[in-house]
């Protein structure tokens, strides 16, 4: 899907078509910014509902991170694309929800924490095929499920980096950029994360298929 594909330097139409926009809507044009929401609100709800699970949530941190981005657009330089700047307010405006709904006792411990559901890329269940059977199905949502768990259990840094590059699908170059460090800590903690993460998953798969995550 297209909306899925990051921004890169291969596409350089991507970042002066969003320039654009953000000029017109700085200089009044309401219409401009509604086509910048259109573009990204997948991309955006698809970030947050990787953060938390309640649909209703997710909607509501979307529609301000929209706000927020709006009111702060007359700061954006294009010095980073947009995308990743709409990312940085993205994950801030979820992480004021999630801290705001910690304090608050009477929210439902099933709105925290990451979501599986809809995973595009830790998520080895995908269509059913032909020679798959009860057993086969339920070890791959325990494979899932413990995916999932192990991406939660990451210090935020590792979770964030690995997150960055295998769902959104960014370079290493804009990862590094957005979490402000060099490329080569990017690449260790995305390493450390796929260690982390393949050490909880590898003896379940080494079990049913014999492969390796």
């Amino acid at each position: 899907m297209t909306d899925d594909l990051p921004p890169t330097a291969a596409s350089p139409r991507e970042p002066d078509s969003d320039a654009m926009l953000v000029e017109r809507t700085v200089a009044g044009d309401q219409r401009a910014f509604e086509l910048l929401v259109i573009k990204y609100q997948r991309r955006v709800e698809r970030l947050i509902g990787r953060m938390v699970r309640d649909v209703d949530i997710v909607e509501d941190i979307a529609q301000e991170t929209f706000i927020r981005a709006y009111r702060a657009l007359h700061q954006f330089r294009g010095d980073a694309q947009f995308y990743t700047w709409l990312y940085r307010i993205a994950v801030n405006t979820a992480k004021k929800f999630l801290l705001d709904m910690k304090r608050d006792r009477t929210v439902s411990d099933s709105a925290m924490g990451p979501k599986d559901d809809d995973d595009e890329t830790f998520r080895p269940r995908n269509e059913p095929s032909t020679d798959e059977t009860p057993e086969s199905v339920l070890a791959a949502k325990e494979i899932g499920q413990a995916v999932s768990d192990a991406l939660a259990a990451l210090p935020e840094d590792l979770r964030q980096a690995i997150t960055l590059r295998e769902m959104e699908g960014m370079s290493y170059e804009d990862i590094a950029q957005l979490m402000a460090c060099p490329i080569g800590t990017v690449r260790s903690r995305i390493f450390r994360a796929r260690e982390a993460i393949s050490a909880k998953v590898r003896p379940m798969l080494d079990k049913q298929t014999g492969k390796r995550w």
